[in-house]
């Protein structure tokens, strides 16, 4: 193929590339626990893997009804 020539794989990884923080390639962590042991583990996390250089984050979390803590972090895969 020449290179002035077109490819559909090549839009296809271009609108991935535009499309965000989906193409980057974040790592997701889920856990459920009680509340002081959810906030020590997020505590880990971050220490980890630094907000900087990760782009960490506490994706979401809710409390359940039996009191424990639901939490899904992410981060960038930088140094896996």
């Amino acid at each position: 193929m020449r290179s002035d020539e077109f490819h559909p794989r090549d839009l296809a990884r271009r609108h991935a590339a535009s499309r965000g923080e989906h193409s980057l390639g974040f790592r997701r962590e889920s856990f459920t626990l009680p509340r002081d042991e959810a906030r020590a583990r997020a505590k880990d996390f971050f220490a980890r893997f630094p907000k900087a250089a990760y782009m960490s984050e506490i994706e979401f979390w809710e409390e359940l009804p039996d009191g424990q803590i639901f939490v899904t972090m992410r981060r960038l895969p930088v140094a896996d």
